[in-house]
């Protein structure tokens, strides 16, 4: 199991629900407390030597794993996609980033692709909708899985999110650099739930659920946004 920072120190009831719903599965998840941070925010900020040496501790940690599964897409998709690239220059250090690509995954792809466990035995009596992350989307191509999920939920109406693919604003650091443009981005994002008649909003990436929190505590505390691990190990109505 892995559990990024941004779970760890600021989300970190989204990490106890993954470990419920993988427990569920009958899977006996590991969590190695020696794990940090993925790398993402210093490579994205041009730090590529830390990025790197932040790449070879997540490898050494996980090595001796068979399935590495993680909450949140956009490491997911760092350990897939940019590691490789990263250690390209290293042949030993390469092998290794091949190896743990194959076998690292988001938690909706693990599930739906891999344990075929497309209903977990969740409900909720209400209607949700779903906002399509970047990372999990255009960077892991992760789209039907968390649907299939959703929609297998007993008691639940689905309805689609209007732009559901249009980035919520957060991006990481775009987030504090550009605050104007991604405040505009979050607006949005937040009105097409509005106009929606979900009574909640799933996401797959924790990013984008600290962003899209943040602004409906401040303008509409009474809307709920949820992560799809937290939506679920819900087994009654609520």
């Amino acid at each position: 199991m892995f559990i990024p920072c941004t779970i760890d120190l600021l989300l970190p009831q989204v990490g106890e629900a993954t470990m419920i719903l993988l427990k569920r599965q009958g899977i006996a998840p590991v969590y190695h407390p020696e794990q940090t941070c993925c790398g993402q925010p210093l490579m994205n900020a041009g730090f590529r030597a830390q990025a790197r040496r932040a790449a070879k501790h997540f490898l050494t940690t996980f090595q001796d794993d068979d399935i590495v599964v993680s909450p949140s897409g956009s490491c997911v998709c760092m350990v897939k996609h940019h590691y490789p690239e990263l250690l390209r220059d290293e042949p030993a250090w390469h092998a290794r980033a091949m190896a743990m690509a194959g076998k690292t995954f988001e938690l909706s792809q693990y599930l739906v692709d891999v344990l075929g466990s497309a209903d977990v035995g969740a409900a909720y009596h209400g209607t949700v909708t779903y906002h399509e992350s970047c990372h999990v989307l255009r960077g892991l191509g992760v789209a039907s899985q968390p649907l299939r999920l959703i929609q297998n939920v007993r008691g639940t109406g689905y309805v689609p999110l209007a732009n559901a693919d249009a980035c919520c604003g957060f991006g990481g650091e775009f987030a504090a650099a550009f605050p104007d443009i991604s405040g505009a981005l979050v607006k949005d994002k937040v009105q097409s739930f509005l106009d929606s008649p979900a009574e909640i909003l799933l996401v797959s990436e924790p990013g984008c659920l600290l962003n899209i929190s943040g602004y409906l505590h401040r303008h509409y505390p009474e809307k709920r946004v949820m992560h799809l691990a937290q939506f679920l190990i819900q087994d009654r109505e609520c």
